[in-house]
Order: structure tokens, then C-alpha cells, then sequence
């Protein structure tokens, strides 16, 4: 079998990115899948890095350690037979999120993020995510070879996109694009076309992941999705919690579903022969999610890693990723597998 080339969009979501973690150790057990290119947010760019510099140095086994590595520093456990007789046995999923959602720890951090700002604590402010950042090897993260990166974060003057790529990747980029900004202060970065100073929040707002550095006409069409913010949660959010987690999920996927009528939009003209075949991409959509287990979780799972749901969360991306590959890995580079006229309805 030839080998089937595809872009792959991360989504960010905190600790939630460990799904997507197991995505992508499914997808290195398939040699007959390459990654062309990356476009991720917080924790789908610390993972695009952690794939891309771990390949080069060592191809799949290489990829598969870098991203051990990242999530054992977000507090995964080794995975061993002692640690899977813990996790089966560890409360339902929807429990442990509730005890982390009632727990001191959590409220207590809930509270300091709604009264004061990152800002109030001066010189003693850090961000914890900064010795993770800084323990990447950027001349492999940057490197022209291997999978193309795009990292995206948010410019709080203006609200708009900026994409990192290539050499513009840095501790800073990768920082900013994993920004809340309720939680870390703005990360300021040069932007090199003015010269001036940017602040920079997290890349959820305006991009969750971008999906147009993808379009360009050398990468493939195929665009694979790694969904870890749930779109449709049908049960109706009644508490503080549940509601501010929802609107937190409704707001980092509206720049995805934007992205996305955009992209059913030239499908259609293309279809109508409105657009002459060539002149814009046919983008082929597919997406791997698990939106049950997600609704099983919150805002509190996300920013207070908890090693149990780290393991369950690569265990059923693993699962997510295994089951759409049995489904639908002869559609890739001939057919799109998500039904976009449905899932923007």
C-alpha cells in the first residue's frame, strides 16, 4: 500500500490534549500514514513540537518518546501494568471530574482567577509552563525537514491570528499560544514585519487550531482534526462551572466552525462548477473525537492534570484514532469522512 499523506489540526484544551496524545501514538503505529503538516494551539502545538522534534531525532520511536516525555511532565504516569490496575479501578470519569471540580485546590484557583489578575503577583508571577517549553530542542522544532509546524496564538491588540512557523517558533510561541488569559500574563513577543512588541493570549480564541496554513497547494488535502473541545453537549449547563465550561467550549470551536463553512463553501462551488477545479483547494475533512467522554469532564479536568483521566484521555484517543482508522483509513487522499453539511446545520 502506498503511503497516505495528511495534515493533522490539534486542538487546545488544556490537560484534555492527552487525548490527542494517544492520537497520535495510534498513528505512529501505521507506517502507511506520514504527517505532511501541523497546525496546533496550546496543547496541540506542545504536542505538534513534542511529534515533530522527537521524529527527527528518531522517526516514529522517536515521536512516540518526545511525546511520553511532554505528558510525563504534565503528570501521566508511566504506563505499566500497576498503572493500569489504578486506573480500572480508579471512580467513573464523570466522578473523578467532580471531586477535582469540588475540590479546595480547584476552588481556591477558580476564586484567585476571577478576583485578581496574573498580574497582582508582581515578581513572584511564573508561568508553569515554562521550563516544559524551554526543554524543546528548537533546531528540530524549526527544522525545515520532517512535518510542517504552524503554532497559533492570539495578538490581544488585535484580536487577530498569528501564526508561528519555521524559525518563528520559540519558548515564547508556544508559550503564548497555551496563554489563558485569566491564569498567565500575556506573552510579549517582536513581531519581525514592524519591529514592535506584541502581547499574545492563547490561540483558542482566534484559531482552535487554524486550519488555512494548511491549504497551501504543496500539502496534502486531507486535513485530519483532533476535536477535544465537545461541539454538542446536550445537556443544559446549570451551575457556575458548567456554564462558564461551556461557554469556554462554544468559544474555542466558533473559529473552527468558521474555518469550516469556509471550506463546505468552495466544496460546493466546486461542485456547481462555480469554481474552476484547481483555482481553490478541495479540502478533504475528517475529524477523530470522543465527545461522550468529554462531556464527562470540565474546565476543572483541563487546568488540574490528574493522572488517572491522563491515561483514560490517551486510552481513548488511542481508541478514537483505531477506530477510524478500521473505518476509514482507504478514504484518505480520495474522500472527506466528515458530513460538514450536517455538522453546521
Amino acid at each position: 500500500m502506498s503511503v497516505k499523506q495528511i495534515n493533522i489540526a490539534l486542538q487546545g484544551g488544556g490537560a484534555h490534549g492527552a487525548f490527542t496524545w494517544g492520537v497520535l501514538d495510534r498513528l505512529l503505529d501505521d507506517e502507511d500514514i506520514e504527517i505532511a503538516a501541523i497546525s496546533g494551539t496550546s496543547a496541540g502545538a506542545l504536542n505538534g513540537a513534542a511529534y515533530k522534534s522527537g521524529w527527527l531525532k528518531g522517526g516514529r520511536d522517536g515521536a512516540r518518546a518526545n511525546l511520553d516525555w511532554l505528558w510525563s511532565k504534565m503528570g501521566a504516569l508511566q504506563d505499566t501494568p500497576a498503572t493500569r490496575w489504578m486506573t480500572g479501578l480508579s471512580p467513573a470519569t464523570a466522578a473523578v471530574s467532580a471531586a477535582l471540580e469540588s475540590s479546595v485546590a480547584y476552588g481556591v484557583a477558580d476564586a484567585v482567577s476571577r478576583l485578581t489578575s496574573p498580574y497582582a503577583f508582581g515578581p513572584f508571577y511564573t508561568n508553569p509552563l515554562t521550563s516544559i517549553a524551554e526543554a524543546f530542542d528548537y533546531d528540530s522544532v524549526c527544522a525545515s525537514d520532517g512535518p510542517r509546524l504552524f503554532v497559533g496564538a492570539t495578538n490581544v491588540r488585535t484580536g487577530k491570528i498569528r501564526v508561528f512557523t519555521g524559525h518563528d517558533i520559540s519558548t515564547g510561541a508556544l508559550l503564548a499560544s497555551a496563554c489563558l488569559p485569566t491564569l498567565f500574563q500575556a506573552v510579549e513577543i517582536e513581531d519581525p514585519a514592524t519591529g514592535t512588541i506584541e502581547a499574545y493570549w492563547d490561540g483558542g480564541y482566534s484559531g482552535n487550531p487554524a486550519l488555512f496554513p494548511l491549504f497551501e497547494p504543496e500539502l496534502p488535502a486531507d486535513i485530519m482534526i483532533v476535536n477535544i473541545n465537545p461541539i454538542i453537549r446536550d445537556d443544559l449547563p446549570r451551575s457556575p462551572n458548567q456554564i462558564q465550561n461551556r461557554i469556554n467550549e462554544i468559544s474555542f470551536n466558533a473559529s473552527l466552525l468558521r474555518e469550516l463553512r469556509a471550506i463546505a463553501f468552495v466544496k460546493r462551488l466546486l461542485a456547481q462548477g462555480a469554481l474552476t477545479p484547481g483555482t481553490m483547494k478541495d479540502v478533504l475533512v475528517h475529524m477523530i473525537s470522543d465527545d461522550p467522554l468529554m462531556n464527562d469532564l470540565s474546565v476543572a479536568t483541563k487546568i488540574m492534570p490528574n493522572p488517572v483521566l491522563l491515561a483514560r484521555l490517551k486510552a481513548s484517543g488511542r481508541a478514537s484514532a483505531d477506530a477510524f482508522l478500521a473505518a476509514h483509513k482507504e478514504d484518505l487522499n480520495q474522500r472527506g469522512t466528515v458530513d460538514l453539511a450536517q455538522m453546521l446545520a
